[in-house]
This record gives structure tokens, sequence and C-alpha cells, in this order.
């Protein structure tokens, strides 16, 4: 006969082996704060300019596949960016390679003290093979663009180092490869030395929905997560958990927008789909703030990823809310 003790033993084995997994997956989905709940007021005269300016930047970007592949629209979207940085009045820095047929592109924000850390907030400018690449990553990159529009008045001011890239190469077949944008980008600035204090990737973040159901998840992360597609989110590897927390509770102290976050092994599909894999691979905190692409967005990586499919408008109140969270960084 098994002992009372034997049974309260195996009892303890078999609570604690189906509790350790719920507990790790409730730590690594917590994030402070409320999501934003109920109708949006009416955009704000800014709030719709920005939306404006949001859709020409879309429509310039994302009419027709823009990569190596097709490298005359590359590089008509690249000169589309540096001269419309450049009319902001920003300087701004290419970082070329593979014999200057790829480039990055950087507008620097200077700090009030030059021994600020640095926070980089950057998107992948080239489209996904044949497709326009409106929503990815048009939306993602049209979002750093009118970044450093509204940005511009911390010049000299910033409590930090505010570095705004656009990166070529995040798209197959250079994704995770030597010649991603992001890496290129990312090892220099650790070879450089400088003190990094997060790295935003901003990445598809156009395409909402209020439909229930239209919201999937890689599994265990559909256990969690609310099945309407209407919510940005902040996506980072389990490495960057704290970087992801203070990141979503700022957004939600300033936004009135829907925003989920969270943090899992970059094994799980799609955790680390994006350039800030560059940056955690180099040692740097890092998310991405995303509509979740795939498990969203129906168009994604094909020839209808097109302008249409952008909702400036919701992608306005986004930017609006992430302008403060950066404002707010230090």
């Amino acid at each position: 006969m098994i002992s009372w003790r034997t049974r309260l033993v195996t009892l303890a084995i078999l609570c604690g082996l189906f509790a350790a997994p719920i507990l790790a997956l409730l730590w690594m989905t917590s994030v402070p704060g409320t999501s934003y709940r109920g109708a949006f007021a009416r955009l704000s005269p800014s709030e719709a300019q920005l939306s404006a300016r949001l859709r020409r930047h879309v429509e310039a970007i994302g009419r027709e596949p823009h990569n190596l592949a097709h490298p005359d629209t590359l590089e008509r979207a690249a000169v589309y960016l540096e001269s419309t940085l450049s009319g902001m009045g920003h300087q701004v820095r290419r970082q070329t390679f593979l014999n200057g047929r790829a480039r990055n592109l950087e507008v620097v924000i200077e700090p009030a003290r030059a021994d600020a850390e640095t926070l980089v907030v950057g998107a992948h400018y080239d489209s996904a093979s044949g497709a326009p690449g409106a929503n990815d990553n048009g939306s993602g990159t049209a979002a750093v663009v009118e970044l450093a529009r509204s940005l511009a008045d911390l010049k000299g001011k910033a409590p930090v180092r505010i570095r705004l890239v656009l990166f070529v190469n995040e798209e197959p077949p250079f994704f995770k490869t030597e010649e991603m944008g992001s890496l290129v980008y990312a090892r220099a600035l650790k070879a450089s030395g400088e003190a990094v204090s997060g790295m935003f990737s901003l990445e598809t973040m156009g395409f909402y929905s209020d439909r229930p159901g239209s919201q999937r998840y890689p599994f265990p992360l559909s256990l969690l997560y609310p099945g309407t597609g209407n919510f940005i989110a902040f996506v980072g590897t389990t490495s960057s958990r704290p970087l992801v927390r203070r990141a979503v509770g700022s957004f939600r102290e300033v936004a009135r927008f829907p925003s989920v976050g969270g943090t899992a092994p970059g094994f799980v599909q799609g955790v680390d789909w994006s350039d800030h894999w560059a940056f955690e691979r180099n040692g740097f905190p890092a998310l991405m703030i995303t509509d979740t692409a795939p498990f969203r967005y129906p168009y994604y990586h094909s020839v209808e990823d097109t302008p249409d499919k952008v909702d400036t408008d919701r992608l306005a109140r986004v930017v609006t809310g992430l302008e403060q969270v950066i404002r707010r960084w230090n």
C-alpha cells in the first residue's frame, strides 16, 4: 500500500508540473497599467494633419515593391525618405554596405548631456519580394518619419540621445543574415561603445479590425490575449522583459488606444520577426511595436499589401502616444 506521505509528495509534484508553465506564462505576459477601452474621441486637428501626412508617406513608399530585387524603386523610396527628413531640417546620415547597393538612413536628436544614454527607434523601409509593402513596412517607416518631425524640438535638450533609423534588407532573403540592415547598424553601434537603454522596432503598424475573431496568436499566447485585432502590441523576447514592461506602462499612461504587451522565448513564432532581433543579438534590450502582422493582417507579404489597407487615423493615435513615451524616456 502506498503511504499517505508518498501520495502527498506525488500530488505536490503533479501540481508543480502543471503550475510551473502557467506561472511562467503569466510572468512573461504581465505588463503594468490597463489597456484603453471605449470609443475613440474625434481626432484633434493635429492628429488629423498627422494622419494625412502618414497617408502621404505610405502612398509614396508602398505603391510598388521596393527591395534589392527592385533597385530602382528601392532607390526612389530611399531618396523620398532622405528628402523628406532633410526638409524637416534634419541631417540624414547614410550607412552604406553591400558595395553601396544598400543603405540605412539615420537622423540623430542629440541630448542635453553628451554622456546621456541612447534610445534607438527604427523601422525597415524595404518591402517583401513582390509586395508593395504599404503596411509592411510603409506604416512603420511613416511613423519614424513623423516622429522625426514631432521630436525635432528636442535637439540639444532631450534627456536621451534619440537615434531614428530606417533600415534596409529586413525582409527575406536577408532576414537574420549578415546583410540585414539592422544587424549591420547594431554591430556598428555596439563597436562604438555607446550606452543604449533600448530599441523600438516599429513593424507593420497600420491594420486594425473591430471584428471578433480577427486576431490570432501562436500557442500558448492565444490563451491570454484578446481575439479582436483593434490594439497595438509591444513584443519582445524574455531577455527584454523590463524594457517591454516599461514601454507598455508608459504608453498606457499617455495614450487612449488599446494595447497589449508581453514577452516570450525567441522560439515562439513571430516574437523575434523584426529588426529588434538584431539589437538583442548584440546585447541591447529591444522590442517590436506592431499590429502583429501575419497574426492579423490578411495581406501580409502579398501583392495586396497596398496603401488602402492602412488605417492612418488609428496609426496617428499610436504615433501620438509613442511621441509622448519617447519624450518621457530618460
